[in-house]
C-alpha cells in the first residue's frame, strides 16, 4: 500500500515493521521536484521505487504541476519513460538530457 504524506513531502510504502521505501519531493513555483528515492537494500530490485514514482507522477499531473527530476532514480525513470516527458518542466527536460 502506498501512502501520501504531504506534510512530509513524500510518498511511502511500508515494507515490513520499521522498513519503508519512499520518494521525496518539493514544490516550488508550481513545479514538483523529485528530490530523493530510497528503498532499503534488502527490498531493491522489486520495482518498489518505480511504483512510488508512478504515484508521484499521477499526483503531480492531477495537480497540474510540471515535474523536475532531481535525484538519479527520477532522472533514470524519465529517460526510460519517454511517453511522460510532456509532464516535465523545461528544467526537467534539461536534467534528463545531460
Amino acid at each position: 500500500m502506498i501512502l501520501h504524506r504531504p506534510k512530509q513531502n513524500m510518498f511511502l510504502a511500508r515494507l515490513a515493521p520499521g522498513r519503508y521505501a519512499f520518494v521525496g519531493y518539493e514544490i516550488r513555483e508550481g513545479k514538483l521536484y523529485i528530490t530523493k528515492a530510497y528503498t532499503p537494500p534488502e527490498f531493491r530490485g522489486r520495482g518498489i521505487a518505480t511504483r512510488l514514482t508512478e504515484h508521484v507522477v499521477r499526483w503531480a499531473e492531477e495537480g497540474e504541476l510540471k515535474i523536475v527530476p532531481v535525484c538519479s532514480f527520477a532522472v533514470a525513470y524519465f529517460k526510460k519513460h519517454k511517453e511522460l516527458r510532456h509532464l516535465l518542466d523545461e528544467e526537467g527536460l534539461k536534467a534528463i538530457e545531460s
